[in-house]
């Protein structure tokens, strides 16, 4: 198995969600891409933090 955390900053603001955008590590492509988070999780953050799990 193998983890990946990955590290977004906020893109635009929905009226109900936040748009976040990946920062890609340097040099390599982004694995996410823009990710929607409802307001009423994301709160006021500027910065999320998404972990992944590769199962098999």
């Amino acid at each position: 198995m193998s983890d990946k955390k990955i590290k977004f900053e906020i893109e635009k603001e929905n009226k109900n969600s936040i748009r976040y955008k990946e920062i890609p590590e340097d040099g390599m492509p982004p694995v996410i891409g823009s990710i929607y988070v409802q307001k009423w999780f994301a709160g006021t953050s500027k910065n999320i933090e998404v972990s992944i799990k590769k199962i098999d």
